[in-house]
């Protein structure tokens, strides 16, 4: 072959190797020039997908020198230093956003949020205090403001700003779940009075009429309350006495403890006592779990677990009574569905179970173990207020009980209640 030829065979090599090594630095080049949106989304990927924070805080810093009045990348930025426990650059950066006079929500929570997790409640209402004046609307901003003062034991203006969030937004879980428990302690004083009345069609002849008032008082470990309690049952009349609390031991656990006493047994137990460990648990749940005791002439041991859970309007309950005994073990369900139309103290529930409770005003059947035949009930609740201190509720139950061996007969109860908070 002579050498024309093979010149004539090499050159179109030549040339496509010749191109390529040309467009071999523009395509590098491409590949380099990643734009700060693109930096942006992979420093997001990284962090969120990965948890790799110190790869996506490179990523963000990159972006940031691209671009470095891009107001969403800097507080991510703040955002990743804090996850990745340097609170100090995270501070660094929200303080340099708030020289530039950035008022936006993203901002202020951030930074907040930087410092409610740091332990400084004060710092982070001061920038809470900003945020919400600059965006009176951000649901996100009032929810933290409410955390951060009830936190701070601040709970009258938690529950303010807890409002405010439902007013915003009525089906915001966490603001339900927080307004409920401020509910309880935001009045240091409460006079309730409520009155029960009973109809049997079968199995007694008499109707029950039971009236109960009560005091409570908020202290600094808890609620206290006093109860004093009048019925008139099988054609008698007697009284009881009760006491209960509800210490809390931290932000998580608190107790429930209960005691009463009657010298007219049978119409109440003559001795009652009650305690449960309560939790309130991460995502919206709540949880129970304890004992009851009731005494007439001997000891009735039931104990007891429910589980809760808060959704948006919405709270679920299941709750369930074991009573152990000589020849089985009894079992009573009670399922829960509330509905809130407007505060904590404004809802519909609904209730529906099997089997007979120590709560229930008939508890004293419980003596005669007639709490081992097949029981079911059904019942609604009505409860609102007016001008927040003025609490009403009307309920109805419902029961079908076999209290004998395949007789069965019907049970309504009704209670009215009325409340004073102050």
């Amino acid at each position: 072959m002579n050498s024309d030829h093979i010149s004539f065979i090499s050159s179109p090599a030549k040339t496509v190797a010749a191109a390529a090594f040309c467009l071999l630095p523009l395509s590098t080049f491409a590949q380099q020039e990643v734009s700060s949106d693109g930096l942006f989304t992979q420093a997001r990927t990284t962090a969120f997908e990965n948890k790799d924070y110190p790869k996506a805080i490179a990523l963000a810093e990159q972006a940031l020198e691209k671009s470095p009045d891009y107001t969403d990348i800097a507080v991510f930025l703040g955002r990743l230093y804090t996850w990745n426990d340097n609170p100090a650059d995270a501070r660094k950066v929200f303080t340099d956003l708030d020289k530039k006079q950035v008022t936006d929500a993203d901002f202020y929570l951030a930074y907040a949020s930087l410092e409610y997790w740091n332990d400084d409640n004060t710092k982070a209402l001061e920038i809470l205090d900003k945020g919400t004046t600059q965006n009176p609307d951000s649901e996100a901003l009032w929810l933290l403001k409410a955390k951060v003062q009830n936190s701070s034991d601040q709970h009258l203006e938690a529950e303010e700003a807890a409002n405010r969030v439902l007013q915003i937004n009525p089906e915001n879980t966490e603001a339900r779940e927080l307004l409920v428990r401020l509910n309880e302690i935001t009045s240091k004083n409460a006079v309730g009075i409520t009155y029960s009345y009973t109809h049997f069609d079968k199995q007694f002849a008499q109707d029950w009429h039971t009236v109960g008032i009560s005091y409570k008082r908020v202290t600094p470990i808890g609620s206290v309350i006093l109860k004093g309690n009048i019925a008139n049952k099988f054609g008698e009349t007697g009284t009881q006495a009760e006491l209960e609390a509800y210490p809390k031991l931290s932000d998580m656990f608190y107790l429930y403890l209960g005691a009463g006493y009657s010298s007219d047994v049978g119409i109440f137990p003559k001795y009652r006592t009650g305690v449960s460990l309560n939790a309130n648990l991460p995502k919206s749940f709540e949880a129970e779990l304890g004992y009851r005791q009731l005494y007439f002439s001997d000891n009735i041991w039931l104990y007891t677990a429910a589980v809760g859970k808060y959704y948006k309007n919405f709270w679920f309950n299941l709750r369930t009574y074991i009573t152990p005994g000589d020849n089985n073990i009894s079992h009573s369900y009670t399922g829960t569905v509330r509905y809130y139309t407007k505060g904590a103290a404004d809802y519909i529930s609904f209730q529906a179970g099997t089997g007979i409770s120590p709560v229930d005003n008939r508890s004293n059947l419980l003596e005669n173990e007639s709490y081992k035949l097949k029981t079911y009930k059904i019942g609604a609740e009505y409860n609102f207020s007016v001008k927040t201190t003025n609490l009403f509720s009307l309920g109805a139950m419902y029961f079908n009980q076999e209290y004998r061996p395949n007789t069965r007969g019907n049970q309504v109860d009704v209670t009215l209640a009325y409340t004073k908070r102050f």
